[in-house]
């Protein structure tokens, strides 16, 4: 068909074809709507799965909101990501049939390319099936902070059956076939916990200690800045080990999800203000230097 207007454009010179325009007029108003029909059925298709999605998560099966949100927005997300390709590549052939190009020869092919593609791309089968049981696991969702492979981590901003994008704490963004996940951790599910340990020196009082550290924590779990955020108040758990300069204690609580590092620096600060009031050293390594005497000078 697009053969056929420069056809008619050659033959007709410089001179204005009503037959042209109208052959122009209803292709341009058939791509119009080619396009205008997919944009309508992507919103009213993401409406239908964003409600059937919404019903099939039943809130008693999360323990938190934050848990059924991330859930609903990650698998709306993979939703999108895919009705989106199908829709659009339905558009494209339509398009192309619009413009007079046979789509015939090309769907052929692609059955063709796809049997070649299916034995020549394994490792992307791999993806879409760890992809698949990523999301049926929920083993992570967007909205999470997750180490993959214990070499890269950051906030997940995208899951689809193919990859997974983070983006870290310096703003790179990383993007992680699913079929290359080993191991997956997941630093916000549900909640997290303070972990912390802190060196003191060998001539502290623990009793004192302790009691300083818990009246610490608590008086952060009640202040009502932080109280949301946390759900055990921190504590001295134990002395964990005798280092070369310093008697290690470990300190835990419990947080919501997405809390522990802010928690965590807010303890790490009141902590060194109320050592220094209660005169608890936090020492640092020394080296005692020894000098050898000096020869006698013979006279």
């Amino acid at each position: 068909m697009y053969y056929s207007f420069l056809g008619i454009f050659a033959q007709t010179g410089t001179e204005t074809d009503p037959s042209f325009l109208e052959q122009a007029l209803s292709h341009a108003a058939a791509i119009g709507f080619i396009i205008l029909g997919a944009v309508i059925a992507h919103h009213f298709a993401m409406i239908a799965v964003r409600k059937l999605i919404r019903r099939a998560i039943r809130p008693e099966h999360f323990k938190t909101k934050r848990d059924e949100k991330l859930r609903e927005d990650t698998l709306l997300s993979t939703a999108n990501a895919g009705i989106r390709a199908v829709i659009w590549v339905i558009a494209g052939l339509l398009l192309m049939a619009e413009a007079g190009i046979n789509i015939g020869p090309l769907l052929a092919g692609a059955g063709i390319a796809g049997v070649a593609l299916g034995f020549g791309a394994q490792s992307m089968v791999e993806d879409f099936l760890s992809g698949f049981f990523i999301l049926a696991e929920n083993q992570y969702r967007v909205g999470d902070v997750v180490e993959l492979n214990q070499t890269v981590s950051g906030v997940v901003e995208r899951v689809t059956l193919r990859e997974t994008v983070l983006r870290d704490l310096d703003g790179m963004v990383h993007h992680v076939p699913n079929g290359e996940i080993k191991v997956a951790t997941n630093m916000t599910m549900e909640y997290a916990n303070v972990n912390l340990d802190i060196g003191v020196g060998y001539d502290t009082d623990l009793e004192k200690l302790e009691k300083v550290i818990n009246e610490v924590g608590e008086l952060l779990g009640e202040d009502s800045e932080w109280k949301d955020g946390i759900i055990e108040a921190p504590r001295m758990l134990r002395v964990d080990d005798f280092a070369d300069s310093a008697i290690v204690v470990k300190i835990t609580g419990k947080t919501q999800a997405m809390e522990q590092w802010d928690v965590t620096g807010e303890l790490r600060k009141r902590l060194k203000v109320a050592f220094n009031k209660n005169g608890i050293e936090i020492p640092f390594p020394q080296h005692v230097i020894h000098e050898a005497p000096k020869p006698k000078s013979k006279k």
